[in-house]
C-alpha cells in the first residue's frame, strides 16, 4: 500500500486538541529542545515558514535566530494563532507574525521561503505526502523543507506500568483512527521522497523525562489529558474506550510520575529535504 495512505472519507482530525493541558506541554518547545537540527540552516536574513506554529515558542525562537530575517507560523486554530500573536507582542518579537493556515494548501507563492518547517505536525496528517508538495512547492530553490516527528514505537518509559501500556496502546489506535500515523518518525525519509524531493539527510533525537519535575510536568499533563483533552473524547468517541478507563490511565500517570524511578523516553525522526 502507498505511503500515502488517506482514502476519500477518511478523518483527518487533531488527536490532541488544543485543551491547556495540551498548549502548556507545547509551550515548552524551544529550537534547542525541539529543533536542533536546524540550527546549521538558519541565518540572518532568512525568510521561514513554521507549520504548525501551536503557541508559537519555536516561531519566535527562530525569529530571534534570523534577525532581519521574517518569520511565518500558520497554525489551524484561530484561537491558538490569537494567543501567539500576544506572546509575540509581550516578547517584543516584531520579525514575526501568525495567521491561520492549511498545510494542504498555503496561501504563500511559489519559492516564497528559505526554510520551511514542521514540528510534530506530519504525523496528524492523513495526506503527509500531500502535505509535503505543498511545504516543497514555497521553498526557494537551494532552500530545505525540514521535518520532526515522534515515533511512538518507540516510546519507552520504567518501571513497568500495565496502566501506560495500556495508554500507549489506547493512543496508538486513537491517533489511526483520526486519520494519523503514531509512528510517524521512521516514515519521513520514505513521505520526503514520495513527495519528490531527491536530496533527504535523516538525524535522530530524543525527548526524556526522568527529574521529578520532568516526571510532574509530563505525567501530570497526560494524566490531565487523559481524562480532558481531546484524546479523551476521540477515544470515547471512537468506541476504543470509556470514561473508567481513562481515569484509570490518568491514575498511573501520576503513579509513573509520584515515583523516584521513573524515567521516559520518546524517539524522534527529523529531515532536512532539499527539492
Amino acid at each position: 500500500m502507498s505511503t500515502e495512505r488517506a482514502e476519500h472519507g477518511l478523518r483527518d482530525a487533531y488527536t490532541h486538541g488544543h485543551h491547556a493541558s495540551v498548549l502548556r506541554t507545547h509551550s515548552w518547545r524551544t529550537v534547542e529542545n525541539s529543533a536542533a537540527y536546524l540550527v546549521p540552516y538558519l541565518h540572518e536574513g532568512a525568510r521561514i515558514l513554521d507549520v504548525g506554529s501551536g503557541p508559537g515558542t519555536i516561531t519566535i525562537d527562530l525569529a530571534r535566530r534570523v534577525r532581519p530575517g521574517t518569520v511565518v507560523g500558520i497554525d489551524a486554530s484561530a484561537d491558538v494563532v490569537a494567543a501567539a500573536t500576544g506572546l509575540a507582542e509581550s516578547e517584543a518579537v516584531s520579525n514575526v507574525e501568525f495567521a491561520v493556515g492549511d498545510a494542504y494548501a498555503l496561501d504563500f507563492d511559489d519559492d516564497s521561503f528559505d526554510v520551511v518547517h514542521a514540528h510534530q505536525v506530519l504525523q496528524h496528517l492523513a495526506r503527509p505526502v500531500d502535505a509535503l508538495r505543498e511545504l516543497r512547492r514555497v521553498t526557494k530553490p537551494g532552500g530545505v523543507v525540514a521535518a520532526r516527528d515522534v515515533d511512538y514505537g518507540g516510546v519507552i518509559w520504567n518501571p513497568a506500568s500495565p496502566g501506560l501500556a495500556r495508554w500507549l496502546e489506547l493512543y496508538r489506535a486513537v491517533h489511526r483512527w483520526n486519520g494519523g500515523e503514531p509512528d510517524a518518525g521512521r516514515h519521513l525519509k520514505g513521505w520526503a521522497r514520495e513527495a519528490g524531493f531527491v536530496d533527504v539527510a535523516t538525524t535522530g533525537d530524543v525527548w526524556v523525562f526522568s527529574t521529578a519535575l520532568e516526571r510532574e510536568w509530563w505525567g501530570g499533563a497526560w494524566a490531565e489529558r487523559a481524562t480532558e483533552s481531546q484524546f479523551a473524547a476521540h477515544a470515547i468517541e471512537s468506541g476504543h474506550s470509556d470514561i473508567d478507563e481513562l481515569r484509570g490511565i490518568a491514575d498511573a500517570w501520576r503513579a509513573w510520575a509520584a515515583d523516584d524511578d521513573g524515567w521516559l523516553l520518546m524517539p524522534h525522526s527529523e529531515i532536512i529535504a532539499r527539492a
